[in-house]
Order: C-alpha cells, then sequence, then structure tokens
C-alpha cells in the first residue's frame, strides 16, 4: 500500500512540475505514473551502478556531482517513456532537484519518510 502511495504522489508532483517548469512535458497522467514506475525502476538499478562508476568524481565535488546523475537519470527516463519530454539537462537538473524536494516534504507530510 506505501509502495502505491509514493508512487501515486510521484506521478502527481510530475504533472505538477509539468505544468510549472517550461521545458517539462508530460501527457497525462497515465504518463504521470509510467514516469513514476520508469524513474523509481532506473533509481534501484541503474542509480547505484552510476554512483559506484563516478565515486571519485562524486568525491571530489562533495556529492554534488549526484545531482548530476539524477539529471541523466531524468533524460534517460524521457528516452524510455513516450510522452515525457524534458528538453535540456538543465531543466532536467532543475526538475530533479524540485521533485526530490517535493517528495521529501510530501512524505513527511503524510507520515510516510524513511
Amino acid at each position: 500500500m506505501k509502495l502505491l502511495l509514493r508512487l501515486l504522489v510521484t506521478a502527481a508532483l510530475v504533472l505538477l512540475l509539468s505544468n510549472i517548469l517550461t521545458g517539462v512535458h508530460v501527457a497525462s497522467f497515465g504518463t504521470a505514473v509510467i514516469v513514476a514506475v520508469v524513474l523509481g525502476l532506473l533509481n534501484i538499478f541503474i542509480k547505484p551502478i552510476l554512483v559506484l562508476l563516478t565515486l571519485p568524481v562524486t568525491f571530489v565535488t562533495l556529492g554534488l556531482f549526484l545531482l548530476v546523475i539524477n539529471a541523466l537519470i531524468i533524460l534517460l527516463c524521457t528516452k524510455i517513456v513516450g510522452g515525457f519530454v524534458v528538453d535540456t539537462f538543465w531543466t532536467a537538473l532543475i526538475f530533479s532537484i524540485i521533485l526530490s524536494i517535493l517528495q521529501s516534504l510530501t512524505y513527511k507530510i503524510l507520515g510516510d519518510d524513511k
């Protein structure tokens, strides 16, 4: 049940951000749900590999390179999910930062934070 709630919250936030940020386009709520699922899967399977491969750079930048990895995950998601488009790397970076902050706040409000 918690997973479904997190999925729906993320989908709603993706849709909300697509209406606020220029350069982020989501076709429908159904597409936003698919984006949430794909982002979750990419974060589980691909992100740890990228973090491991870029560990020296991440260490030198005091962890700031993780923001770049998050943006790359968003751009990879645009290649996988039809109907979800992020125009530029910088838009993906801003989108990923705002999405992470809003997810944290929402989960905290819902009492679903880890």
